[in-house]
């Protein structure tokens, strides 16, 4: 579906800009992962994740929920950066309003980003999370920002967390920098 809409809106409005994000994770992982964002379907919260990203607000952030066969959890810019008291990791977001959803019918596959949130759909902030395995129990329910297109072999590698919860205990990997490409 998006592959023909992306053709259609070149065709009419000529080629569009692609917005991507260079993540450099270290940790047990260590490797940088390409993240192709799809601006044409959720605008808004790639505005958010390209806007923090181009502040170093990501830099030094940690992936504090990583469940196996599910996914990994990153993205608090409050709580979650490596040398704080990790105990809030993953409750906290940016200083800027949550966002209302930008619900798509893009499934939830294998290496697709998409936005954490409460359990208020219109909750997003800054976390985001990558998926290991499909979870097509979230279509429609979680925005879809963007898709894993180099360096999946490296979210494969981050460390897991414990519990149903995928808490991570000990030292976290954590997202070195993260660059805004296009």
């Amino acid at each position: 579906m998006r592959n023909l809409a992306a053709v259609l809106l070149t065709l009419v409005a000529g080629p569009a800009l692609s917005t991507g994000l260079d993540v450099t994770v270290s940790g047990q992982a260590n490797g940088t992962i390409h993240i192709d964002l799809f601006e044409d379907v959720a605008p808004q919260h790639v505005e958010r994740i390209t806007a923090l990203a181009s502040q170093g607000a990501y830099n030094g952030v940690v992936f504090h929920r990583v469940i196996e066969g599910f996914m990994a959890q990153t993205g608090d810019v409050e709580f979650g950066r490596m040398g704080q008291d990790m105990s809030m990791a993953g409750m906290g977001g940016s200083s800027l309003p949550d966002l209302p959803a930008e619900f798509s019918d893009l499934p939830f596959e294998r290496g697709v980003v998409g936005m954490a949130r409460a359990a208020d759909p219109n909750s997003a902030n800054s976390q985001f999370f990558i998926m290991f395995q499909p979870g097509y129990f979230l279509n429609g329910d979680y925005t879809v920002v963007g898709q894993v297109t180099s360096g999946m072999e490296i979210v494969d590698q981050i460390k897991r967390g414990e519990g149903a919860n995928g808490a991570v205990v000990g030292q976290p990997d954590m997202m070195t920098t993260v660059v805004v490409t296009q």
